[in-house]
């Protein structure tokens, strides 16, 4: 199997404002040990509000850290209210984009079609997007977890070529588990991802192999290890657990 780098990503949701943002990084930069960041890319995904702010202190501080954003538009640019266009992501270093969270998928309406012209774009800007793909608990409890996990990540990577997708991670986070408290087991959450890789590798043949794949859904410093330990599993999407420094710091150091 390809030596995949493991991917851990801060997912803030709508926490946090941009003093907030600043004191965070700042401390858990302080209290986490270097060696912690050789073998793990680390990504913050904080409001846009923020991301200008942690830009700079990343940049000046020169931090481990890799600067992510929580959506953006599919246009670069137009008469689109309230949005946020790749190429101004791109202009503040942002390096990863999260796509297709089931955030949006379910309470802004966003569909498969949606989720695949956000992917290209954030691809031709030059930046990774994180696209995520999951089911709900009615899906899960009907025997549709693999048909609907396969259909969404073939339908995000439509038109995508094997260059760019080498870019790319996937979140599985079943939809379930989304702030509930519960997350998949271990082994449940292994064998899901495998059907993702496998769809993955109808599209891309061995690249497959190589694709980062993460789980997401309450994740915590308790459970992470058990999750890391899967073969499949590549890293965590994090959402309430990265909100406080001192606990994703635990949740970084897990093989130590």
């Amino acid at each position: 199997m390809p030596d995949r780098r493991p991917i851990i990503a801060a997912n803030w949701k709508m926490h946090h404002d941009h003093h907030a943002a600043i004191q965070f990084v700042q401390k858990l930069t302080y209290i986490v040990e270097a060696e912690v960041y050789e073998g793990l890319d680390v990504v913050i995904c904080p409001p846009f509000t923020d991301l200008r702010s942690l830009q700079t202190l990343i940049e000046s501080d020169q931090l481990d850290l890799a600067l992510g954003a929580q959506n953006c538009y599919f246009e670069d640019q137009g008469a689109f209210t309230g949005e946020v266009s790749p190429p101004m992501l791109a202009k503040l270093k942002v390096a990863y984009v999260i796509v297709g969270h089931s955030e949006r998928r379910q309470r802004f309406g966003e569909d498969d079609e949606i989720v695949n012209r956000k992917v290209q774009a954030v691809l031709r800007h030059g930046m990774a997007p994180i696209v995520c793909v999951g089911e709900t608990l009615e899906e899960r409890e009907g025997g549709r977890t693999a048909e609907t996990v396969a259909g969404q990540a073939r339908a995000a990577f439509a038109g995508v070529t094997k260059a760019q997708f080498e870019r790319c991670v996937v979140a599985y986070e079943p939809i379930w588990a989304i702030g509930t408290g519960h997350n998949a087991t271990p082994e449940d959450a292994d064998g899901t991802i495998g059907v993702i890789r496998s769809a993955l590798r109808d599209l891309y043949g061995d690249l497959a192999d190589g694709a980062r794949i993460q789980y997401g859904g309450s994740v915590k410093p308790g459970n992470v290890a058990d999750l890391m330990a899967m073969p499949e599993i590549d890293g965590a999407l994090v959402g309430g657990a990265s909100l406080d420094p001192d606990e994703f710091a635990r949740l970084l150091r897990w093989g130590r």
